[in-house]
């Protein structure tokens, strides 16, 4: 991952913390990496609704997904993406 790369995942990351509804958009981007079965699919229609900047970011984490073949707790981002399930898909979190 190039810093660039780094820097997107992050900003998507401290946007995904947040309760807007673009939050939840990133979120759901996110989520969909971290494991689709579960946390469900991205709507490529969300991007709509999205500022410039987050579809710019979210473009970045989709090459260097497609690049990569990794999964995020492959680059020590586990912990960050099981906040994000706590978050925006608590019914998933073990109790």
């Amino acid at each position: 991952m190039n810093p660039d790369e780094e820097a997107a995942l992050q900003r998507l990351l401290d946007i995904a913390k947040r309760d807007t509804h673009q939050s939840r958009r990133v979120a759901d981007f996110l989520l969909a990496w971290w494991n689709a079965g579960s946390c469900g699919s991205f709507d490529l229609t969300s991007l709509w609704m999205l500022d410039k900047a987050i579809v710019d970011d979210m473009v970045t984490v989709f090459a260097l997904i497609g690049h990569t073949h990794d999964y995020p707790d492959s680059w020590g981002y586990g912990p960050q993406f099981e906040a994000v399930v706590r978050a925006w898909r608590p019914e998933l979190v073990d109790a």
